[in-house]
């Protein structure tokens, strides 16, 4: 079913933001090497370690964002629990695809089928590289939204965005078209980077990765890509520094305390 133009997620996050004054996105990546062995047994166990951990967290998170490749890696079973984690995450909270897809358009047209109307995900991450074309079939749906490669966080980034310049092609290629519909994934570990991404890009949702694990530092990104006051128009990825706090049965219950302090601590600069 399609959904409406206020449910998309342009929407849905400045509802979230509002409501909980929260900028926090988890990243539901449950790698099978990391998940404790209390959830192993279980039918599904990946559904089971992620049922817990939105339990757990779900008050804290403005999104969460499930990356595909850790749900493939289980098979059939993985993406059962791929789709039971959609479903079971509340309405009112934005779930983004972490899937990083960018083809022709009529393939790019079963990607989004799949993603957004069949499997009810709100956004899906693309990687622009086949231009236009790709968007093509976001921007025809009343409630689609993707966010586009930008400007990574990963060390080799600096191969392609930084030496060659993408990052600042893509930014000013992204405003050919509506925030409503197009965001950007924005690294947080290249600082140097953040304030002209904003500069170049006012208005549009930044997907920030980076903050824990990889060591983004959270003062230069609140400083540098906090759109306004009344809506900072950021969403501040944590996935491995939330999820994989503690591999006890006590999993969850260390995922919401971390969960919690990384959101108070957002919410300081707010």
């Amino acid at each position: 079913m399609v959904k409406t133009l206020l449910k998309s997620l342009w929407y849905k996050y400045r509802s979230r933001w509002q409501d909980s004054h929260s900028l926090l996105c988890i990243g539901l990546d449950p790698d099978l090497t990391q998940l404790p062995e209390c959830v192993l047994n279980e039918k599904n166990p990946i559904w089971e370690f992620n049922r817990r951990i939105i339990d757990a967290t779900g008050k804290y998170a403005c999104a969460y964002k499930p990356n595909l490749a850790f749900y493939l890696r289980d098979g059939i079973r993985g993406l059962e629990a791929l789709q039971l984690t959609v479903n079971y995450i509340p309405e009112y909270i934005p779930v983004i695809l972490d899937c990083k897809v960018g083809d022709i358009g009529t393939t790019m047209e079963q990607y989004v089928s799949a993603f957004m109307e069949l499997m009810d995900f709100d956004a899906i991450t693309v990687n622009p590289l086949l231009g236009t074309d790709l968007l093509k079939p976001i921007l025809e749906r009343e409630d689609g939204f993707a966010f586009v490669l930008t400007l990574t966080s990963n060390p080799s980034a600096n191969d392609f965005f930084i030496k060659e310049n993408m990052a600042v092609k893509i930014a000013k290629w992204l405003n050919n078209f509506p925030p409503e519909k197009i965001g950007a994934v924005v690294g947080a570990t290249l600082v140097t980077q953040l304030k002209e991404m904003r500069e170049l890009m006012p208005g549009r949702i930044f997907l920030i990765p980076g903050i824990g694990a990889q060591g983004g530092d959270l003062d230069a990104v609140m400083h540098y890509t906090k759109d306004s006051d009344e809506f900072p128009n950021i969403l501040i990825n944590s996935s491995r520094g939330i999820i994989f706090q503690d591999r006890s049965p006590k999993f969850a219950q260390a995922a919401e305390i971390a969960a919690k302090n990384l959101q108070e601590r957002i919410e300081i600069y707010t």
